[in-house]
């Protein structure tokens, strides 16, 4: 189609990655750096500026392309619902240059094309979702099979306690407590006094004693 537009898009995770390997690919696929969006953010959220350009500017029949399928989001589940939103709703087309079979653009009218393409992004999907979990798994095993010293899971490599660090009680605690137990202050009051959190407040008033009536 003669009014057929590319347009490429790039994605690092931070500003000291190098983008220059996914614009020279988008380049060989004729992609013009006019029409190149570069965005140096995480792949978490899809609230990115020049993603969210490229969605303004891109129209019926035009052509995205993409390095991998990751560079256009990690959270799968996300990208399967842009995907649909592009190729459905806008009516562009995809192509993922290291993964031939997710291009839209190869004989857009092949219902078969479309299947093998729908088909294959929701395995990905299922293959990342479960990746997720047993990363998740992984690390919860990890942090189990560590060794409990004074109540903190240490890990065996460096020592130090894992996770949040326990919170400490300020020097005036003692004295801001009594005298929000005795009923002189209220509670906002002494976690004002005490620059304190609610939880973490009734957290050590009830390690003190304090029983809610």
């Amino acid at each position: 189609m003669a009014d057929t537009r590319m347009h490429g898009y790039v994605r690092v995770s931070s500003k000291e990655q190098n983008e220059a390997r996914q614009i020279s690919a988008l380049k060989e696929q004729g992609v013009a750096d006019r029409d190149m969006y570069i965005d140096k953010i995480s792949g978490k959220s899809f609230d990115r500026p020049e993603y969210q350009r490229l969605l303004n500017v891109v129209r019926k029949g035009d052509i995205i392309v993409i390095l991998s399928i990751d560079r256009l989001g990690r959270d799968y589940s996300e990208v399967q619902e842009q995907w649909r939103y592009i190729t459905k709703d806008i009516g562009a087309h995809i192509r993922v240059i290291d993964l031939p079979l997710l291009d839209t653009s190869t004989n857009p009218q092949n219902l078969d094309n479309k299947f093998i393409a729908d088909l294959v992004l929701q395995i990905l999907s299922y293959v990342a979702q479960k990746e997720r979990e047993n990363t998740r798994q992984r690390q919860r095993q990890g942090i189990d099979a560590m060794p409990m010293v004074d109540g903190k899971r240490v890990s065996a490599k460096t020592g130090r306690p894992v996770g949040k660090p326990r919170a400490k009680r300020p020097k005036n605690w003692q004295e801001v407590f009594s005298d929000w137990k005795a009923g002189n202050i209220k509670a906002v009051e002494a976690m004002q006094i005490l620059d304190m959190k609610p939880n973490t407040f009734y957290k050590f008033a009830k390690e003190d004693g304090w029983a809610k009536q």
